[in-house]
């Protein structure tokens, strides 16, 4: 009888034991999945997020065009109204209506290249002229229906600008009057083209008298 309950005893110390050994073992493959699954996904976190960092400063870095708030501190109450709120400024009132400098005009909000001088041209009308844009993508073409008339309103294409008009009425050899908003351009002399970060227009007036 002793020797039964002895057998009994044993078996069961043996039996408790493999169990003890069965859930310490699937507790330390539970923990070290855990482990390994929180790795991975701090790991793919910290990846995403630097993705979406750099995402965000890709993003940021493209965008030119300031807040309108912003605007309205750096431009000039009539720069802001022909930008931004797509107005015109006087005819023969206009700072480069008489400009016969050399150099280029830029955007005056992105500083994006639109014309040069070598196009420019008195088309009599009282707002400065040209025959064609200095970088044509730079340029956005757009229906305009306002005051009872169909015309083609010229945008920036990156800082959505509002410039002017285009007209069918130009000189050769386009034929075309690129009608501009002194107010919306910024003159940039070949002289300081280099300095201001124009300088592959400088060949343009290469070989010109001074």
């Amino acid at each position: 009888m002793l020797g039964k309950t002895l057998k009994f005893i044993f078996s069961l110390s043996l039996l408790l034991l493999i169990l003890g050994c069965k859930e310490n073992s699937v507790g330390q493959h539970k923990l070290l999945a855990e482990q390994s699954g929180e790795e991975l996904n701090t790991s793919g976190g910290e990846r995403s997020k630097d993705k979406q960092s750099s995402r965000s400063e890709a993003a940021s870095k493209r965008s030119k065009r300031p807040n309108r708030e912003q605007l309205r501190k750096t431009l000039t109450p009539l720069q802001y109204y022909v930008t931004q709120e797509d107005g015109t400024e006087r005819a023969f009132d206009n700072e480069y209506l008489d400009n016969k400098r050399e150099g280029i005009y830029v955007d005056i909000v992105s500083g994006e290249p639109l014309f040069a001088s070598v196009d420019k041209y008195d088309s009599r009308t009282g707002w400065p002229s040209f025959t064609k844009p200095l970088e044509p993508e730079n340029i956005v073409e757009k229906e305009d229906r306002s005051f009872f008339m169909v015309r083609t309103e010229l945008r920036s294409k990156h800082a959505d600008s509002h410039l002017g008009h285009l007209f069918p009425d130009g000189p050769p050899p386009t034929g075309l009057r690129y009608c501009m908003n002194s107010a919306a351009l910024r003159f940039i002399s070949k002289e300081d083209l280099e300095k201001e970060g124009y300088g592959k227009y400088k060949k343009l007036f290469e070989g010109k008298r001074e």
